[in-house]
């Protein structure tokens, strides 16, 4: 196995749910509960799920953005989770983060020029003329050109935008780059445009990435192993095309079930799932998605499944218990 860039075990974030006239706490709403996963150097990890799943919410935790309630990140040899503000200060350096709006992100009182340069000049890196060399260079490296520096982000379109969010993320040389569902916001003959660069970059820069998304055909499309999340737990984690061709968790089934195929040929049935999205802030007992779940048995009503491989896939499902 090559060499792991980043190791996340027992993953929580649980956020407080206050009322009252003194603010007391209610509950909380487990918005990721007891994720684990690894990330290969040069590899693409894709996270799927539907809206509230907590896919977005672990992208932040990896980056300390937001503080994890319990678990541990390992990214090479050091551990994210306890780090002091300045050493979190220099990681940042090598993992860098795409996000969803390419406009929210971007600061419309500056220049291009000042909105790349500013990770640089965080981070202490380069005079102004090696600052200006690089900004121009990034530039180019995602399909913009040079005179674009000067100009604003109202001025560029969607898909633009967003390559401005890339070539920021790339200035500090990152050694991996979450993307929290960069091409949704735009429009379909764009996505193409933007995950093909995401590609080349990531060949030509020897990037890892950990793709995140609700898309299912966008995340085949660019990732090399893909997890599954439901209800902020990880369900089902397996290589890309064995996923695809091969699911084993119902609610994976169900999801794939739903994406169309472009051959009007084949027929396949598509498997509705019932009923509503439990609250995070009140899952079910067991396995979270039994309240929908067509093979619901009653272990399945009282006892959490625990990640075991099959086939090659790592899946929590009572279907497969021994």
């Amino acid at each position: 196995m090559s060499e792991l860039l980043l190791e996340v075990s027992g993953l929580k974030k649980y956020f407080p749910i206050t009322g009252g006239l003194f603010g007391s706490k209610k509950g909380e709403v487990k918005a990721v509960d007891d994720v684990s996963f690894y990330v290969k150097k040069g590899e693409t990890l894709g996270i799927v799920g539907e809206s509230g799943c907590g896919k977005s919410t672990t992208g932040r935790l990896l980056m300390r953005l937001i503080e994890a309630s319990d678990g541990k990140i390992v990214f090479g040899d050091k551990e994210i989770t306890s780090m002091s503000k300045s050493e979190l200060r220099k990681t940042r350096r090598d993992i860098q983060m795409v996000f969803q709006d390419p406009y929210a992100s971007l600061n419309p009182r500056h220049s291009v020029e000042e909105i790349l340069e500013e990770p640089l000049i965080v981070h202490g890196i380069g005079t102004k003329a090696e600052r200006k060399k690089r900004v121009n260079e990034m530039l180019e490296v995602v399909g913009l050109s040079s005179y674009h520096a000067r100009r604003y982000p109202h001025q560029f379109s969607g898909g633009q935008r967003q390559r401005i969010g890339i070539a920021k993320a790339l200035m500090t040389k990152p050694k991996l780059i979450i993307a929290d569902e960069p091409v949704s916001a735009l429009d379909v003959s764009i996505q193409a445009q933007v995950l093909n660069l995401m590609k080349d970059i990531q060949k030509e820069f020897g990037l890892t990435y950990i793709f995140i998304a609700h898309d299912l055909g966008v995340v085949r499309h660019i990732s090399d192993r893909v997890g599954v999340m439901y209800l902020g737990r990880l369900i089902e984690l397996a290589d890309s095309e064995r996923l695809y061709e091969d699911p084993k968790h119902p609610y994976t089934k169900a999801l794939l079930s739903a994406v169309p195929i472009p051959d009007p040929d084949i027929k396949r049935e598509t498997i509705l799932i019932q009923g509503e999205l439990p609250s995070p802030a009140d899952p079910p007992s067991g396995c979270a998605f039994h309240t929908r779940c067509a093979f619901c048995m009653d272990i399945c009503k009282t006892t959490r499944p625990q990640n075991r491989a099959v086939d090659g896939h790592y899946v929590a499902c009572h279907l497969y218990d021994e």
